[in-house]
């Protein structure tokens, strides 16, 4: 069962952004990306919304469904899925917050 992940404020000197308002704490949905599970493709690394909790392919992978995620609900922050205190990445501001 996937763990929850939550935003824990500012991180190795990186400036919060006014988005993370939107970053909570939230149980991944899924242990991959399930529009790419369904097609059999891979992905290059997961992102977890922390809005909702949903998992998809990075924009390093083919189907960059993480920025899809995004564009269809406005979530503006997400996370690496990977152990370990990961930045977050702001898609309004395309920067690491």
């Amino acid at each position: 069962m996937p763990r929850p992940v939550h935003f824990r404020g500012d991180r190795a000197g990186l400036r919060p952004c006014k988005h993370t308002h939107a970053a909570r704490l939230v149980t991944p949905h899924s242990e991959g990306c399930p529009e790419c599970l369904a097609r059999g493709d891979g992905w290059a690394e997961l992102w977890l919304c922390l809005s909702c909790g949903w998992v998809a392919c990075s924009d390093g992978s083919p189907n960059r469904h993480a920025q899809a995620h995004y564009e269809e609900t406005d979530h503006p922050v997400a996370t690496p899925l990977r152990p370990g205190p990961s930045p977050h990445w702001c898609f309004i501001h395309q920067r690491l917050t």
